[in-house]
């Protein structure tokens, strides 16, 4: 079902099986390959999990993915098509999610960024987000994971 933003020309819409292609283009832009084609698959395919894309016509701009467990959101990933970024779209995207959870329940948003991640430690601290713990040499590269969490009562 489709949300409406402020701008016409983009809309919010739940990730499907049939946005494999656009999820996996716009990963391997932002993220450089987070995720493999069969992870993806499984991600859009698992009613369990959520999935939000904002979108410009049929290009995939920006997502964010989650797990609700019990009233807990466990954002998995968050990502902007660099040619988009520093245009508000990944807040966009994250407060919609945000918004879904509160509605399907959830208390609470948690997530891992990197602590070298800058603009998004920026972003999610702007949101409310605060560090709860640090997961050393987390990921590929030897960043560090920031665990992150959020209150969303209302």
């Amino acid at each position: 079902m489709p949300t409406h933003t402020a701008d016409p020309q983009v809309r919010l819409e739940a990730l499907r099986p049939e946005h494999l292609s656009a999820c996996l283009a716009l990963d391997q832009a932002a993220l450089g390959g987070l995720w493999s084609e069969s992870q993806w698959g499984s991600e859009l395919a698992d009613e369990q999990r959520a999935g939000l894309g904002l979108w410009q016509g049929e290009q995939l701009l920006a997502f964010a993915c989650g797990l609700l467990v019990l009233d807990e959101l466990q954002i998995t990933t968050l990502a902007v098509d660099p040619g988009h970024r520093r245009q508000g779209l990944g807040r966009r995207v994250i407060q919609a999610f945000l918004e879904q959870a509160r509605e399907a329940g959830a208390q609470r948003a948690t997530l891992e960024v990197a602590s070298d991640n800058t603009a998004a430690g920026a972003l999610y601290a702007d949101l409310g987000f605060s560090t709860a713990g640090i997961r050393r040499g987390y990921y590929r590269n030897g960043s560090d994971a920031l665990i992150q969490w959020l209150e969303l009562h209302d």
